[in-house]
């Protein structure tokens, strides 16, 4: 018996960032989109946890309990008071430390995914809540669609979208720090007087419009010149993509993934085309949004 789950990436079309809050965290105007690129994870029953990866840069994915896939499994457990014993498989397509909530999809697949093999029958208040414990993304994986983080992102309201938008994705040659970027953000935000994060009315219409110029004329990442500044070599990346064409360009999320919004198919191939040739990145994936939250593939559960 198994289960798997399949769970979108994502790209913030608006991350606005406020001071550091005494936790550490900060608030945040968050506005996730979810993208057609998707990790799916498999759980089987097994003597003990444990868990296996596939994919591209699965080398770098944690087989142990930091892993937030074996964080979602040991806090469901814990719940419903039972046993923790099953396999977690990853198929990895989803950028790993890229940007796009790859690890946070994957606790949201895991916690779904045992939730229906283990017959708990959680909830979805339930389980957005143990998604909030498990990190700030990771509701956003279960739910999917376009939604606006508030808080620490992990508060979501729904946004709508009203017609199908069209990305190209430029993956790095290396990864970026979640924390060092934050911290990167403190350092060059010491001494300045730093607004509470608010969602762009434009932003949130141009979604509900599916307009993708009106929607890339209100793209914004606070983050974005935190993560040029640990890697410079981003800006080549945006510039190359921006030549090529793209409506828009961005870091996405902490980064170190870029996104570019592109009008249609065609222009997405001719910007992907052009990345490639441009040696500034490692690899470009297109894909489109919004796409599905955590999604039950092949539920062969007996529970």
């Amino acid at each position: 018996m198994s289960v798997t789950v399949r769970v979108p990436a994502k790209v913030n079309v608006q991350l606005a960032v406020g001071a550091a809050r005494p936790d550490g965290y900060h608030d945040l105007a968050n506005v996730f989109l979810a993208v057609g690129l998707y990790d799916e994870v498999t759980v089987t029953p097994a003597d003990e946890l444990r868990i296996t990866c596939a994919g591209p840069d699965a080398e770098q994915v944690p087989l142990d309990r930091t892993n937030l896939a074996a964080r979602a499994a040991l806090t469901l457990a814990e719940r419903r008071g039972i046993e923790p014993a099953v396999h977690i498989h990853i198929a990895k397509d989803i950028p790993v430390a890229g940007g796009m909530a790859g690890g946070s999809a994957d606790g949201a697949g895991a916690l779904v995914a045992c939730n229906e093999l283990w017959g708990t029958g959680a909830s979805r208040a339930e389980l957005l809540a143990i998604c909030a414990e498990l990190g700030s993304d990771v509701p956003f994986s279960l739910v999917g669609g376009a939604a606006l983080g508030t808080g620490r992102g992990e508060l979501l309201t729904a946004q709508e979208v009203g017609g199908t938008f069209h990305w190209v994705f430029a993956m790095a040659g290396r990864g970026l720090s979640t924390p060092a970027v934050f911290r990167e953000f403190d350092r060059l935000a010491e001494g300045r007087d730093i607004p509470e994060p608010v969602a762009s009315d434009d932003l949130l219409d141009a979604l509900a419009k599916g307009d993708p110029d009106a929607l890339a004329a209100a793209v914004s990442n606070d983050l974005e010149p935190a993560a040029l500044s640990l890697f410079p070599e981003l800006a080549d990346t945006l510039a190359a993509g921006r030549a090529a064409g793209a409506l828009t360009a961005l870091v996405s999320g902490s980064g170190p993934t870029t996104a570019f919004l592109v009008r249609d198919p065609e222009a997405a191939t001719a910007v992907a085309e052009a990345l490639r040739a441009s040696g500034t990145c490692r690899t470009v994936r297109i894909a489109t949004a919004p796409a599905p939250g955590a999604s039950v593939v092949s539920p062969e559960a007996g529970a």
